[in-house]
């Protein structure tokens, strides 16, 4: 009898659940619950306004996922739920949310329904800006040896600038914390009834280290007295690594999910890092992007270097037994919608929808009809700040070389080709830092359909680029350490190199740089990467001064 696990993904946007064959990874059914309450970025289901930079979810979602996602796939797959062995799930990253001692989240207590800090705090919630900023300060002052693992910088997507702003702005909510959470670790404790804490999110968002722990009490104490004990009031919980079993699923959470009770339950883990596995990267020198709304670069390496703006070095934090680097670029796919939403002329939807097409394929066609550097336009992708390598979430875009000649898909395929540059970056910096770059893999929406775009990459950094060939890679991966959770004992897997074997998929197409494409592009990213250092390392600071000038104008309307 075959037999089965399920790894349920949580994006931005929604849930979804894959239940994959053990013995040969084949994908036998999938489903996807949109979140209910979907990104807050505006107000609290009350209708309580929120402020700039902010996003929120509710954890209700999550547990609606489950609900919903897995009993479907059961039933549509013709599977019982006795022959699933193990289920692991994934997550973005940092996302967040302060709990109670039973685990219940705060915003699930009749008093702070309508408080913004007892929510989820999104991964794109950038509202803790100045607390980042505080902590790199500080840790630069100190001297403290962890800010150089991390790329010299703390993003405020992470963990602990998150709960000092919620220290700064609901001490209240901060004092009835029992824990800290990542929203995966906390899915985890629904499923198996304990807290614990992932390798994962620990080294790259918490600043936790396998030999040196988190940093000290005393660097807390210097960011706020009130911060001293933060690590044993707020982050108790056993730090487990990635691979293993978290536990066993619950009576509770079997009538939830249509799961048997004893299920093995893989430890927690992060969307992009569990993809990893899933295309078959278990060794070093293989870079992965997992390309959505924003790309994460995964690699492995053999050893600890240190790399100019990576979101982290952490051992064991994708496969155990190596150093797993991150770096990232935050606005992708984000990218491409805004230009949708805001800057296509009507004429264009149009056409669009006449010849059937749906907007993003129409303007791919048209921008890949044309010839590398013929546009004239060079983008910087900074429109939702910059991740890796200058770690800066307070830059902005920047298009150049506009005429009034300029059509609306030259300036698509100007913002396609800027994050490829934005990518070749991160690739330079890996190398220069000497970590080895020599194969490169995508997987992710955009890896899947736009043919196009991955050419652009694969002309940009010169190199072949592999295909994922599962349309929902981080489920993949995650149901593969579901198989590992549950162990070759009942049919599943040792560990996740074994896994791989058997379970991860690539496609056969292979993207090769073209030759003529290669030198016009090498010419373009030099003055990519000479705007880049202009105007992200200092030179000229016009991003963040009209920033300044734009709250600046809101506080004067806000006060009129």
């Amino acid at each position: 009898m075959s037999k089965y696990s399920i790894g349920v993904d949580f994006g931005t946007q929604s849930g979804r659940a894959l239940l994959v064959e053990v013995a040969t990874g084949r994908e036998v059914a999938t489903a996807v619950k949109e979140y209910s309450h979907a990104v807050m970025d505006r107000e609290l289901p009350s209708g309580k306004k929120l402020e700039e930079d902010w996003a929120l979810q509710h954890p209700q979602d999550y547990l609606e996922v489950l609900q919903t996602t897995i009993p479907q796939v059961l039933k549509e797959a013709g599977i019982s739920a006795n022959d699933v062995i193990g289920l692991g799930i994934d997550f973005t990253a940092c996302t967040m949310l302060p709990v109670d001692h039973d685990g219940t989240p705060l915003c699930m207590h009749e008093g702070y329904q309508d408080h913004p800090h007892a929510y989820v705090k999104l991964w794109k919630h950038h509202a803790a800006q100045e607390e980042a900023n505080r902590l790199n300060e500080t840790a630069e002052q100190r001297g403290e040896n962890f800010l150089a693992r991390y790329g010299g910088k703390i993003s405020s997507e992470w963990l602990i600038p998150k709960i000092w702003q919620i220290l700064n702005e609901a001490p209240e909510v901060y004092e009835d914390a029992a824990h800290m959470l990542e929203a995966t670790d906390w899915v985890i404790s629904q499923l198996t009834g304990s807290i614990q804490r992932n390798s994962c999110t620990a080294g790259y968002k918490a600043i936790w280290h396998k030999q040196e722990g988190y940093p000290p009490n005393d660097f807390f104490k210097a960011l706020d007295p009130r911060l001293e004990h933060v690590v044993e009031e707020k982050l108790s919980a056993p730090i487990v690594p990635i691979g293993s079993k978290a536990g066993e699923l619950t009576e509770k959470a079997a009538e939830l999910t249509g799961l048997n009770p004893g299920t093995a339950i893989a430890v927690a883990n992060v969307d992009a890092h569990v993809a990893v596995p899933a295309v078959g990267i278990t060794e070093p020198g293989k870079l992965l992007a997992v390309m959505g709304t924003s790309t994460c670069h995964i690699l492995l390496g053999e050893k600890e270097e240190i790399v100019p703006g990576m979101c982290g070095v952490v051992e064991d934090g994708v496969i155990p037994g190596y150093l797993g680097y991150e770096a990232g670029q935050s606005c992708v796919g984000d990218h491409f919608e805004w230009f949708i939403k805001n800057a296509v002329p009507e004429s264009y939807q149009r056409e669009a929808e006449e010849a059937g097409k749906e907007i993003h394929q129409y303007l791919t066609e048209k921008a890949g009809s044309l010839k590398a550097g013929e546009s004239g336009l060079l983008a910087l992708d900074w429109w939702n700040g910059n991740r890796s390598v200058l770690v800066d979430a307070d830059l902005t875009g920047l298009l150049i070389g506009a005429t009034l000649a300029t059509k609306t898909e030259e300036i698509y395929r100007a913002l396609i080709e800027a994050t490829a540059y934005g990518t070749r970056m991160i690739v330079e910096t890996f190398r220069k830092s000497g970590v080895s770059v020599h194969e490169f893999y995508a997987c992710g929406g955009i890896a899947q359909k736009n043919a196009f775009m991955m050419q652009v990459y694969a002309d940009v950094l010169n190199m072949e680029i592999r295909i994922s060939d599962s349309a929902q890679t981080p489920a993949l991966g995650s149901a593969m350490f579901g198989a590992v959770a549950a162990g070759k004992e009942n049919g599943g897997y040792e560990d996740i190199q074994e896994a791989a074997k058997h379970m991860a998929r690539i496609k056969d197409q292979v993207y090769q740089p073209r030759e003529e494409n290669v030198a016009v592009y090498s010419a373009l990213y030099d003055e990519y990467a000479r705007l880049h250092d202009y105007f992200g390392r200092g030179e000229n600071n016009v991003m963040k001064t009209l920033k300044t000038i734009k709250k600046q104008a809101g506080e004067v309307m806000h006060h009129a």
